[in-house]
């Protein structure tokens, strides 16, 4: 690879101009490799392999440092999200007051694991360590919304919604 070598993006779709004004205003620096990749992300909703490899070429910086940037930070995902999303919080006061026994709830109701996606690719389940609202526990975050002091009734209520087609 030349430095002035022109990097093609993995196909003709018309984000990766949005992708590669991030990189231009950047100068195609290495400094700009998170910015990048949350660019691609919201571009593209997650980041492939493709993904990752033109973005190690465009910016000179090994394909293992761009994957272990984006496996390092939660806010990555190197997978399609689904439809929606429901975080649960994993912190001391959550733990305590009872996120294990919903996330329990979840895998045997809906066959996903933290980190996966439904078959049907509805629900995305993610953990975070902390969302912040402790007074709160049990806390879910649900497309964005924090939701507290959650029961297994209440929870199971909130996924039927989304699985019934309305937003809840």
């Amino acid at each position: 690879m030349f430095p002035n070598e022109k990097i093609d993006p993995p196909s003709d779709d018309k984000r990766w101009r949005i992708v590669q004004a991030t990189m231009r205003r950047n100068g195609f620096a290495r400094h700009s490799l998170i910015e990048t990749l949350h660019t691609v992300q919201e571009s593209f909703g997650f980041l492939d392999e493709d993904s990752l490899r033109y973005v190690s070429r465009s910016l000179r910086v090994p394909l293992s440092a761009v994957y272990g940037v984006s496996t390092f930070y939660h806010l990555f995902s190197l997978k399609p999200a689904g439809k929606h999303t429901c975080v649960m919080c994993t912190g001391t006061a959550c733990y305590i007051k009872g996120i294990p026994k919903l996330l329990e709830q979840i895998k045997e109701e809906h066959d996903i694991s933290p980190g996966q996606t439904t078959a049907d690719g509805e629900l995305s389940l993610l953990t975070a360590r902390c969302v912040g609202s402790c007074g709160l526990a049990p806390v879910g975050v649900f497309d964005g919304e924090v939701v507290g002091k959650l029961t297994p009734e209440l929870l199971a209520a909130r996924l039927q919604l989304w699985r019934n087609g309305n937003h809840a």
